[in-house]
């Protein structure tokens, strides 16, 4: 173990090595906890899009409770949740980087909870519209909370992998909520107007076990060392370090380098985005591609993927979740398979290859779609194929803007990318896709299939040049953290900033 109190080094200035401590520490029962009690809700946001998108052709039918059509479940109210989520990362990422993690993966949580049981209790469509929006609000509070903190809390050499995995386990919330709907739009177990709203409780209940998990979370040490708590960030790494060498078994490596910092209590919007677009403009493009092209991939073709297999293949809108299962279930294959290259091999390399090779295959799935060479059965194969690249590039999206700008900027940085990119590509996405495969026009699919496929392709290659090496780095070498010191270009021992217009 390391022991190192900040020393101040003037007033409001504080030389600290709790990045390099935190860097340093080997896989432990402490990270397990973070990954369960921060990824999982990953999984609650697949099994709430995924619900909606196979109960869509239920909820239109007579009996269910709702005046709604299954246009508006795809098309209205899936860009609404994308809307609430944008909206929600903005509101609730800004004050992530003010109030810190803790407090406000704690609060998105909740909210998420409220607006989902209340979407349970669905009387009329704008209720129904209402409350998937707060739920969306609510989901996108989390993106920016969750994934700042996981970066600031798992060490550098691990990063790049969990940060997949745990984005990517968002398909195994996929693969439950189509199964799910098998049963509950049964109706030889549930009527017609209760199989969809027990499927919106049980996400409730999923979601407070999460929270009871979440709060042994604790605060990243990072974030409290720049907000003036530097002894409380100094006591919990200790701690940390203390229960590893006991399961361990043996005395943790000295700690390489330190940070001289002025502490600070909160930072101007001005400054984030002066940061952000003056000093790491290439950056600024690059997670906006990335957030661009799988954002319409995504949120455009996967609301809509049963809505194609009942339009096309005439598949029972009761047994779309038996062919989503699968897909689902490659998606997240992606990400776990894939992870660890991402720390190997580098970032560059694999985020503009798992782009390119989405969108190409993409393109090919849409030719054979055109010819009418697919069934239900190989549509969902290609499918497959397709996403488990795809998978593993859009969770690398929110990897990529999560560790590539100052750390005072991080919860905000990835809820603006997530929030243009996600309007850009999420609410235009279902809304034109919607009314593209309820025409019942091969053609017009076919074009939805290649806007994404181009939008994929186009990424790649824009990650092909600007994608930053930061496998293996720590953050604050990564994008030197605002706050440094005069004088202090970087944390010592390390290799210094890198060139803040690259």
């Amino acid at each position: 173990m390391t022991p190192s109190a900040p020393v101040p080094a003037a007033t409001g200035t504080v030389t600290t090595n709790v990045p390099s401590r935190l860097d340093r520490l080997p896989w432990s029962r402490w990270h397990w906890m973070i990954v369960i009690g921060l990824g999982t809700v990953w999984i609650l946001d697949g099994l709430e899009v995924t619900t909606v998108g196979n109960i869509a052709s239920r909820l239109s039918e007579d009996g269910s409770g709702l005046s709604i059509s299954s246009a508006q479940v795809t098309g209205v109210a899936a860009a609404l949740y994308v809307a609430g989520a944008c909206a929600g990362a903005l509101f609730f990422g800004w004050l992530t980087d003010r109030y810190g993690r803790k407090k406000l993966f704690m609060v998105t949580l909740v909210v998420y909870l409220g607006a989902t049981a209340m979407t349970a209790l669905s009387f009329d469509a704008w209720w129904f519209f209402t409350f998937r929006f707060l739920t969306g609000f609510g989901i996108g509070g989390e993106y920016a909370a969750i994934n700042s903190a996981i970066d600031e809390l798992i060490p550098a050499k691990f990063r790049g992998r969990v940060d997949l995995i745990i984005n990517g386990s968002y398909w195994l919330g996929a693969v439950g909520g189509a199964l799910l709907s098998i049963v509950m739009l049964n109706t030889d177990i549930f009527p017609k107007d209760l199989g969809w709203r027990l499927t919106f409780a049980l996400g409730v209940v999923l979601g407070l076990v999460v929270l009871l998990v979440r709060r042994h979370v604790p605060e990243s040490p990072r974030w409290q060392f720049i907000h003036g708590r530097g002894e409380e960030a100094d006591a919990l790494v200790t701690s940390v370090e203390r229960d590893i060498e006991r399961e361990k078994g043996r005395p943790l490596p000295r700690a390489e380098g330190e940070i001289t910092i002025e502490q600070r209590k909160s930072i101007g919007f001005g400054l984030i985005a002066r940061t952000v677009f003056r000093s790491y403009p290439k950056r600024a493009v690059l997670g906006l591609s990335l957030f661009i092209g799988q954002a319409f991939l995504y949120n455009a073709i996967t609301f809509g993927f049963g809505a194609i297999l009942t339009t096309f293949y005439d598949v029972p809108s009761g047994g779309t979740g038996y062919y989503f299962a699968v897909i689902a279930a490659g998606n997240f294959i992606g990400p776990l398979l894939l992870g660890k290259l991402f720390d190997t091999v580098g970032r560059r390399v694999m985020i503009s290859s798992t782009y390119l090779l989405s969108g190409v295959l993409l393109f090919g799935t849409a030719w054979l779609f055109d010819r009418g060479s697919l069934s239900a059965v190989t549509l969902t194969a290609c499918w497959c194929v397709v996403l488990f690249f795809a998978s593993a590039g859009a969770s690398s999206a929110y990897l990529t803007v999560s560790e590539i700008f100052p750390m005072e900027t991080r919860a905000m940085a990835i809820a603006f990318f997530y929030a243009l990119g996600t309007a850009a590509g999420g609410i235009s996405g279902p809304l034109v896709f919607a009314d593209l495969t309820s025409s019942g026009v091969v053609g017009d699919t076919v074009l939805a299939f290649q806007i994404g496929a181009g939008l994929m392709c186009a990424a790649g290659l824009v990650a092909a040049f600007l994608a930053v090496n930061a496998e293996g780095r720590s953050l604050e070498d990564i994008a030197t953290p605002l706050s440094v010191s005069s004088g202090a270009s970087g944390a010592s021992g390390q290799s210094g900033a890198p060139n803040p217009m690259i």
